[in-house]
């Protein structure tokens, strides 16, 4: 069995698995971020699958991430939510990192949202503020594209000129504006984790124009474009980053300030995800 099959046949073994437990049918797709997990007591939930209960399917390890899909609406919108995401530095492979993402476009998912807790590189952001994601910078982590292509979700070459939707920014900035949600934007970049940047890491990432700093997202933003999948994302800026920071950079921060922005991020979210249809 070559490579393309192995990845597309473990991604066809895990959706047989969840349509055996699950009959909701989803229209968006949710992965929420560091800290950002409360949203699901916000839906109206009718199914929850343990990621442990999908043989085969990687399984979160990560402190405040609870590791399971909840499906239920948000806003009259059919969600799947991912309460807690697979992260590459968990040690996962890169194609395994984006099963859950292929997996929710399966299920019948159009659109992703995205969401993380980031490091602030813009001087003009602080701990807390909310960054609309408009574009990022992968050129530090692995393509999850590398390997034989899979036809069945999308191209050998998928264009990246627009991966987050222009159409869903402008519902994000309407969101905000109805919400009286304050909302920056900017780009994002994805390492590898699991360590924080160095200082001189983040001024040269800042000299390539990135806003934001974090150790997810992109990758699944590129496997859910080369899918079809409509795209938008949101980043919590948990602290600032190494060398803008005074204090050492440490998970119980990113936790605390998502756990403080939580309120607002609801609303935000709420919002976007019942404009989006």
């Amino acid at each position: 069995m070559d490579e393309k099959n192995e990845v597309y046949e473990k991604l066809l073994k895990c959706y047989d698995a969840v349509t055996k437990k699950i009959t909701f049918k989803p229209r968006l797709a949710l992965i929420l971020g560091s800290g950002l997990g409360g949203f699901c007591d916000t839906m109206d939930v009718r199914e929850t699958l343990d990621y442990g209960e999908i043989p085969g399917f990687p399984v979160s390890t990560v402190i405040g991430h609870k590791g399971r899909f909840v499906f239920g609406y948000s806003g009259g919108v059919p969600v799947v939510a991912m309460q807690g995401r697979v992260h590459y530095y968990e040690g996962y492979s890169v194609q395994d990192a984006v099963l859950p993402t292929r997996l929710m476009k399966l299920m019948g998912a159009e659109i992703l949202f995205l969401t993380n807790a980031a490091g602030g590189i813009n001087p003009s952001f602080k701990a807390g503020d909310f960054m609309m994601i408009t574009d990022h910078i992968s050129s530090f982590v692995p393509s999850p594209l590398i390997g034989r292509n899979i036809d069945e979700l999308g191209v050998r070459f998928p264009d990246m000129s627009e991966i987050y939707s222009k159409r869903l920014r402008g519902v994000i900035e309407n969101a905000a504006a109805a919400e009286n949600v304050p909302l920056k934007s900017g780009i994002y970049l994805q390492t590898t984790g699991p360590n924080y940047e160095t200082p001189a890491e983040i001024r040269a990432f800042g000299r390539l124009g990135a806003d934001a700093v974090g150790m997810s997202t992109a990758i699944e933003a590129m496997a859910a474009r080369h899918a079809g999948m409509e795209i938008c994302g949101i980043s919590c800026i948990s602290n600032l980053a190494a060398g803008i920071s005074a204090n050492p950079l440490t998970h119980k921060e990113v936790q605390e300030t998502a756990d403080k922005a939580a309120p607002l991020f609801r609303k935000l979210v709420a919002r976007v995800i019942k404009d989006s249809f």
